[in-house]
Formats: structure tokens, C-alpha cells, sequence
């Protein structure tokens, strides 16, 4: 029955991550001196996880690996009925031990790593936060739960890339990595789908047992959404360009996300696939092909980087492409020792790479002699095979391009229509658009604005009536102190929304968001 506690493992994480996001809200572990209480929070958490993930192993060894545990249902409609449930065998128990191990290593590299960083409690509860998506994602038992952890460890990532929110390129390329993955994200949407439709459920054993019932076609489209996935988020071409750009996090998140975990995130997807990608001889096909193109891709392009966490990175992206050539291969046990061993070997080198700047004076070999001479080659391994360029031509722009025009569209049509003024630029917040309208107070007395628009003036014809029932009835009624009163609620609810408004607390409202979905 211990098996019945697994669920135990992510959550511990995300109280941590709450806690320490609700410490730094009320001033109780801010600064250098609330260090100490955010790491010992971070770190319980993470060894009770990983005591938790090696008892189950151990159990398994004794007793034989659980299997499929369905701990309840999140809903049940008709003939559709959606557990939550884990898949505890054996390569799934050996991995979930690797994670919660680098997790908690990662975890105390960090305390002195980021010693007096002014973001030292927001990576804590990011790293937190990204722990549990990360194990939730080996655990999971069927797709839809595996989707809330890949959405998790996908908003970490965007965060922990603009860590650094100051710098233009931090930021850019945290949006570039968040575009790139929401399209893997679209995939895995449609796996779930077509698994529902043709398959009748998510659950893995149901996918399995399933996949030989239908047609190749289908198999291969149902196939094809959740293989979209796993090339974003483990960065194959043609997604590959966004992780060598994610490298502008702290060493940590490099160290966890894109050396050792997150990275192999779509492999461990594709093994657990395995029965339904048999089926799809043509997807399996096209996996071996952009698994080998990104192990050349990554192998000539690191030969010419010039910087140790830039090696490391295009380093991880050709052991990936081998994973991928071996799942395209049919050899998912190859696929799944592969990357047991890689995640730890990353991990190590990410981690170590600090103290190796400091202990030699040359980190990075130079260029071999055979890729110099052959000019159009190493120029072409200098650009990167201009595979970012292309990316953010067909991808990147394009989707900011669209943004833009739906933010004219909501500022000069929507506003509008409603009854707002428009603006050029936007405003995050509407206690800002009134600090910008003050200047222009209206000279009707007793006017609370204008309207345009036939809602426009409905509105301003109910505002105004509204303002004199209030100054001609509830105001004078209760006197100067009522009006001060009011007052002051008013100066403090429009503190309050600036506040909000902040990154900090944005990211607060973001795990707690997770929380209560989850």
C-alpha cells in the first residue's frame, strides 16, 4: 500500500514553493536573512521527496514494481472518465529516483551558488515548483495528467530564462522559448484529443492495449501530436535553436533544466509511447531522421562555441538526437538507459563548470584543424547552421507580429466599443490608465467621463447617476469621516492592484493558479 503515498512526491515540492512565495509576500524571508529559512524549506521538501522516491524503489525491488495506481478521478462524464493516476513500474520508479536526486543536489549547489542574489527566494520556489512538474511528468499515468507537469515545468522555464528581467536578451529569449514550446504544447493538445476520440481514453495502459485497434492512419496522427511535443521541449530540429538561447539562467536552472531533466522530457514521452509508435512505422521513420539530423546539427555547431555552458548545451542536444534515434529505432530500453546515464553525467558538468572557469585557463578547445579548412562548413557551424534565423522567421516573429495586431485591435476596436478611450500604447493595469486620465478631468461638475458609443454613454449616463446618488445622499449623509474612510479603502485597493502588478507577485499568482488547477 505504500505506493498509495507517491502522490506525495511532486506536492511536497509545490508546498515548499508556496511557502516561500507566501514568506517573501509578508516579509518573513526576505534578504540575506531570510536565506536560510527559504533553503532549509526548499531542501526538506526535496529530501522527503527523494526518501519517498527511494523507498518506492526499494519496495519494488522487494515486492515487485506497482504498476498502474489510480489514486481517484478528476471527472466523469458519460463514457469519458479521467483518473489520476501513476504508472509506477520499473523504468519509471529508476528515473523518478535520478530526478528527485539531481533535484536535490541542484537544490544545494544552489544555497551558495546564489548566496546575496537579490532573486535567491524566487529561484528556490521556481526550482520547487519545477521539481514537482518534472516528477509529476515521470509518475503521471496517462496523458493528461503528464500535461500538467509539462505545463508547470514550461512556465518555470519561461521564468528562470528572464531571470534576469533587466536584460533585453533575458527577456527575448525567454519569449522565444516560450513560443517555440507552445507549439509543442498544441501537439501534446492534440494527442490528448485524438487519444480521447480514437482510443476512448489517456490513460498509458488504455493507449497501449488500444493502439493495434486502429487504423495506421490514425495511429500515426494520434502518434504525430504527442511526437510534435517531444521535439519542442527536447529542442530536435526543427525546434533546436530556443535551448542554446535558454542558457541565459543562473548555472542551477541550466544545470536542471536543459542539461539534465526537462531536456529529456520528450524522450521519456516517446518510451512511454513505445506500443502506439509501433504502430506508426512512418512516424517512427521521421523520429530517426530529425533524431540524426539533430546529433549532426548539435556535433558541428559545438565545435565552434565559445563558452563552456554553450559546449555543454549543443553537447546535450546531440545525446538527445542519439535517444531520439534509438526510439525511431524501436529500441526504447536503449533509449531509456541512455538517458538515465546522461541525465546524471549533466548534471555534473553543468554544476562543476563554475569551478572549472577558475581552475584552468583554457576551457574550451579550439576549432579541429579538418572544420577551419573547409570554410563553408565552418562558417556555416559559426551561424548555427542559421537554423535561428529560419526559426525565428517561420515561428518566432510571426507570432509577435500577431500579438501586436491583436493588441491594436483590442486598443483601437474593443475600447471602443465599450466605451474606453483608445491608446497608442498599452497599459497593464487600470489604476494606471487612471493615473494617465487624471490630468484630464472632466469639466461637467459632478461628471465622472465621457463615452462613446452607444455602451459608452449607457455606461456614462448609469456612472453619473451612480455619482450623485453618492455625493448627494451617502456622502453628506455620513459626513467628512465617511468620505475619508472611503477614501482611504479606495488608496488602498488601488496599492493593492499596483502590487499586483509587479513580476514578483505575478509569479506568486502563477504557482497559486497551478495549485488550485492542480
Amino acid at each position: 500500500m505504500f505506493e498509495y503515498t507517491a502522490w506525495l512526491i511532486p506536492v511536497v515540492h509545490w508546498l515548499a514553493a508556496v511557502w516561500i512565495g507566501a514568506g517573501y509576500l509578508l516579509n518573513v524571508n526576505r534578504g540575506e536573512s531570510g536565506e536560510k529559512q527559504t533553503s532549509r524549506v526548499a531542501l526538506g521538501a526535496a529530501v522527503i521527496a527523494f526518501l519517498l522516491a527511494l523507498a518506492l524503489a526499494v519496495t519494488a525491488l522487494w515486492q515487485g514494481a506497482p504498476g498502474q495506481v489510480v489514486m481517484g478521478y478528476w471527472f466523469s462524464s458519460g463514457e469519458y472518465a479521467m483518473p489520476i493516476s501513476f504508472t509506477l513500474d520499473a523504468m519509471g520508479l529508476a528515473i523518478l529516483l535520478i530526478v528527485a536526486l539531481i533535484a536535490l543536489l541542484t537544490l544545494k549547489f544552489s544555497v551558495n551558488y546564489m548566496h546575496r542574489e537579490s532573486g535567491f527566494q524566487r529561484i528556490f520556489m521556481l526550482l520547487s515548483l519545477f521539481a514537482g512538474a518534472m516528477e509529476l511528468i515521470v509518475m503521471a499515468g496517462n496523458a493528461l495528467l503528464a500535461f500538467a507537469g509539462w505545463e508547470i515545468a514550461g512556465a518555470t522555464s519561461y521564468l528562470l530564462i528572464g531571470y534576469a528581467i533587466d536584460r533585453p536578451t533575458a527577456t527575448k529569449n525567454a519569449v522565444r522559448a516560450f513560443i517555440t514550446n507552445r507549439v509543442g504544447d498544441a501537439g501534446f493538445i492534440l494527442g490528448i484529443a485524438l487519444s480521447m476520440f480514437w482510443l476512448g481514453g489517456v490513460e498509458w495502459p488504455q493507449i497501449h492495449a488500444e493502439a493495434g485497434n486502429i487504423e495506421t492512419l490514425a495511429a500515426g496522427m494520434v502518434a504525430g501530436g504527442f511526437v510534435i511535443a517531444a521535439l519542442a521541449k527536447s529542442a530536435q530540429l526543427p525546434f533546436s535553436p530556443w535551448i542554446a538561447r535558454a542558457l541565459e539562467g543562473p548555472t542551477p536552472s541550466s544545470a536542471i533544466f536543459y542539461g539534465a531533466l526537462m531536456v529529456h522530457a520528450g524522450v521519456l514521452l516517446l518510451i512511454r509511447l513505445g506500443p502506439l509508435l509501433e504502430q506508426a512505422p512512418v512516424v517512427m521513420v521521421a523520429i530517426a531522421i530529425l533524431g540524426l539530423l539533430t546529433v549532426l546539427y548539435g556535433w558541428l555547431a559545438g565545435l565552434t562555441q565559445s563558452d563552456v555552458k554553450s559546449s555543454l548545451m549543443f553537447a546535450t542536444t546531440t545525446q538527445v538526437g542519439w535517444m531520439f534515434l534509438w526510439c525511431g529505432l524501436g529500441w526504447f530500453t536503449i533509449a531509456a538507459w541512455h538517458l538515465g546515464l546522461h541525465a546524471v553525467w549533466r548534471a555534473f558538468q553543468f554544476l562543476a563548470s563554475p569551478a572549472l572557469m577558475h581552475q584552468v585557463e583554457q576551457t574550451i578547445r579550439p576549432a579541429p584543424t579538418w572544420l577551419t579548412r573547409r570554410r563553408w562548413l565552418y562558417r556555416a557551424s559559426l551561424q548555427r547552421f542559421w537554423v535561428d534565423s529560419l526559426t525565428d522567421a517561420l515561428l518566432v516573429r510571426p507570432t509577435v507580429s500577431l500579438a501586436r495586431d491583436v493588441q491594436y485591435f483590442d486598443e483601437q476596436v474593443v475600447t471602443r466599443v465599450v466605451g474606453l478611450p483608445a491608446y497608442t500604447r498599452s497599459v497593464s493595469s487600470l489604476t494606471q490608465w487612471e493615473s494617465l486620465k487624471r490630468h484630464t478631468a472632466t469639466t461637467e461638475t459632478g461628471s465622472v467621463g465621457h463615452g462613446t458609443g452607444l455602451a459608452g454613454k449607457s455606461m456614462t449616463w448609469l456612472a453619473n447617476a451612480l455619482y450623485w446618488f453618492e455625493s448627494h445622499l451617502v456622502l453628506r449623509g455620513g459626513g467628512e469621516g465617511l468620505r475619508k474612510n472611503l477614501h482611504r479603502v479606495g488608496g488602498l485597493l488601488e496599492r493593492v492592484e499596483q502590487l499586483l502588478t509587479e513580476p514578483r507577485y505575478l509569479i506568486v499568482l502563477i504557482v497559486a493558479t497551478f495549485v488550485v488547477i492542480l
